[in-house]
């Protein structure tokens, strides 16, 4: 063949970049940048009646891509389809053969469950047929949510407020909020007690704490009167010690990454959202430029709901942990871990490609988001080859009265893979207790003191992103590939909002979802939409047409919709005004958030008596370097966010920098900084104070002057812009 007879076509520059590295001369890696073809935004794309056959279309805005592959392959005698190893990159592949035009004979499919040298060659070696199943599976989801969207939606406009949308999977989501939020209201608090005494040993040094636990077994103290009953009977008595046991506690390593417990950990850890976690895993996994190394994948494939790992990495990781921690801290044996039931385990489990990599090795080559959530891969994956942790446990009877007070502690006895890495939780930590003197049967103590408190159980909590993609995984709802679009988008379409990372349901929410149990109780029933998953599972596995699911749903579906639309006739559900604690100045009352055209806004809930409005802003720490009043944050009309003076145009200070709560050590006047993610480094803005740091030195983006046009080419495009405008309104 040709030099570069031979071309490769994945999604991303950054793929192909690190794939281009591991092929020859005659490969030519080309990126589609995504999707090239879509259903159409402006209707709904699929023909009910024809067997629900999707209208696909080229994208607009890929129409140069398009071009540019049509080309390329064309002159290729072999062309490989290498997206992503899941249902969407299946179907993109499947577009691609179809837009371009691609005969059987030339068009093969390779996937790649990491990005390495040896994986890269051997796919390549060992193509396969596009999987039309794969493909099936991913057009019936993507039928199905335009159906509901494209119906639903438009009910919504008419009956809650104009602009809603619906989401078949992101409204059981938004349910899910909703219930929890509910609990929370309906939650009755139960009265309980704990009493705590201090006791001292009586011919022996040391004193120890313990609590109450119960007669001959465990009770709960359920109000004040048992604890003062109890307090009657120990009081002015010895304790005796009657139970010592003293034991070694195991504790195994937690499972490798899957999609889900990854989004988890770097909430809980990390502070990322899951669309976060998912767009810097990505990166991580189609490749990274590091130094000495060239351009690597970092890890292993990031969608995907199994515990597997390869022989090869599970050897890997054990020379690693013998070398550098010594054979004591090796599991002693390959540590396999088992799928949950329903799992597809069609990939790997989330893990480093080159587990000789560590993170501070290559720290240098990544960013902050990299180098984080890289570690936590890393170090996640090295712990489950490692030897289990040994605890040092104590649990120590001491009784008085019949009443049984108990102490216990532990210790960590040998770190095992605590050495590398520990599971975050969601709920506190089992307290370890106080270090205890050394006890025996028999010993003899008197109370030195008692605390006796009263406390309330609590309502279940709200749920995090965490725990809402947790709660999602384990009733079936979603799949991995979905778990972050699901969590973003309730949260963009305000269904539910983020408040010191729990997530509650706005009034919006609530109405849209009361409507939807009301009117489409398939739709918003959880075990109806995990059932839509296994068949589209099942679709996946070839045991179901995928046109006949659509049929199923359409039907049931579309006789709800018409119920909703003539039960609804002539009814708009009122959406509850979010009171805020702004004091009207012209009559007192608190004002609302209302909504208009541009977004947000303060209204007084008197109109039409007060038509009193204003913005909606956000104080900011700081004080105005001009006149020094507050600075309030604002948004552009494009929604950019800027900072002004709260006098306006009266001070006429603006800037994109944002204030922050540090002053300048010189001057004292207020510090700002660079906007955007990440940790950045304060600066003074005062021009008169030596500490002060040029708006060019800031760190923003600068067009290079080359790249600048000419003076003389900038009038005659204004001039042009300034013609066309005259003509469009002429016309």
């Amino acid at each position: 063949m040709d030099k570069a007879s031979k071309l490769v076509i994945v999604e991303s520059p950054s793929k192909a970049k690190t794939i281009g590295k591991y092929l020859g001369a005659e490969y030519t890696v080309k990126a589609s940048m995504g999707h090239l073809r879509d259903l159409p935004k402006s209707t709904m794309g699929v023909d009910i009646e024809g067997g629900f056959a999707p209208q696909y279309l080229p994208m607009e805005n890929k129409a140069e891509i398009i071009s540019d592959l049509r080309k390329a392959a064309k002159k290729a005698e072999v062309v490989y389809l290498a997206t992503d190893p899941d249902r969407e990159g299946e179907a993109i592949s499947w577009h691609l053969k179809e837009l371009l035009d691609l005969p059987d004979h030339k068009t093969f499919r390779v996937t790649f469950n990491e990005i390495t040298q040896k994986v890269v060659q051997q796919s390549i070696a060992d193509p396969r047929a596009i999987d039309y199943d794969l493909v099936d599976a991913q057009q019936a989801r993507r039928v199905l949510d335009r159906i509901v969207g494209y119906q639903l939606s438009p009910l919504l406009w008419k009956k809650v407020r104009r602009g809603l949308s619906a989401g078949r999977v992101q409204s059981v989501a938004t349910r899910l909020v909703v219930d929890r939020e509910n609990e929370i209201r309906a939650f009755q608090p139960r009265e309980y007690w704990s009493l705590d005494v201090k006791l001292d040993r009586i011919g022996k040094p040391g004193s120890f704490a313990a609590r109450y636990h119960g007669e001959t077994k465990k009770r709960e103290l359920e109000n004040e009167a048992q604890v003062l009953s109890i307090l009657e009977d120990i009081d002015g008595k010895e304790f005796t010690v009657v139970s010592v046991k003293q034991a070694d506690k195991k504790r195994s390593a937690a499972p490798p990454f899957t999609t889900s417990t990854l989004q988890q950990e770097a909430s809980r850890k990390l502070n990322m959202t899951p669309k976060r976690t998912m767009a810097i895993a990505q990166q991580l996994y189609e490749g990274v430029d590091v130094a000495g190394e060239g351009t690597l994948g970092l890890i292993t494939y990031m969608r995907t709901d199994s515990l597997r790992l390869s022989t090869e990495a599970m050897a890997a990781a054990a020379d690693f942990i013998k070398s550098r921690y010594g054979d004591a801290y090796y599991y002693g044996k390959f540590h396999n871990f088992k799928a949950k039931s329903g799992a597809q385990d069609a990939h790997e489990a989330i893990r480093p490609t080159h587990v000789e990599l560590d993170p501070e090795r290559i720290r240098t080559s990544l960013t902050k988001e990299q180098y984080r959530l890289y570690k936590l891969i890393w170090s996640r994956f090295l712990a489950t080859q490692m030897a289990n942790a040994v605890y040092d446990t104590v649990s120590i009877d001491t009784e008085c009265a019949g009443h049984i007070f108990r102490s216990s502690h532990q210790s960590v006895k040998f770190s095992g893979f605590l050495a590398v890495y520990e599971e975050g939780r969601d709920e506190e930590a089992e307290a370890v207790g106080e270090p205890l003197p050394d006890l025996q049967e028999g010993d003899k103590a008197v109370c030195a003191d008692l605390k006796k408190e009263q406390h309330f159980t609590q309502p279940p909590a709200r749920y995090t992103e965490a725990t809402l993609v947790k709660a999602m995984e384990e009733k079936g709802v979603g799949r991995p590939s979905t778990y972050a679009s699901i969590v973003s988008t309730i949260q963009d379409r305000e269904y539910v909002n983020k408040s010191e990372k729990r997530l509650m349901p706005t009034a919006l929410g609530e109405v849209v979802t009361g409507l939807m149990m009301d009117r489409f109780q398939d739709i918003i029933d959880v075990q109806f939409t995990a059932n839509m998953e296994n068949r589209l599972d099942d679709v996946e596995a070839g045991k179901e047409n995928w046109k006949d699911l659509l049929s199923d749903f359409y039907k049931d579906f579309h006789q709800e919709m018409l119920d909703a639309e003539a039960a609804l006739e002539g009814t708009r559900l009122k959406v509850p005004d979010e009171v805020t604690d702004e004091i009207c100045e012209v009559c007192g009352r608190n004002m609302v958030v209302k909504i208009g055209r541009f977004g947000k806004f303060l209204a007084c809930p008197g109109f039409p008596e007060c038509k009193n409005t204003k913005p909606i802003v956000e104080k900011m720490p700081g004080r105005c370097p001009k006149c020094g009043s507050t600075i309030l944050k604002r948004k552009s009309k494009r929604g950019y966010a800027y900072y002004g003076c709260e006098r306006g145009a009266a001070c006429g200070f603006m800037t994109w920098d944002v204030p922050t709560a540090e002053d300048c050590p010189k001057c004292g006047q207020t510090m700002f900084k660079k906007s955007g993610r990440g940790r950045m480094k304060p600066f003074c803005v005062n021009e008169a104070c030596e500490n002060f740091l040029p708006e060019d030195k800031r760190g923003y983006y600068k067009k290079p002057a080359d790249k600048e046009e000419p003076e003389e080419k900038k009038t005659k495009k204004t001039a042009t812009k300034k013609a066309t405008k005259k003509t469009g309104k002429e016309a």
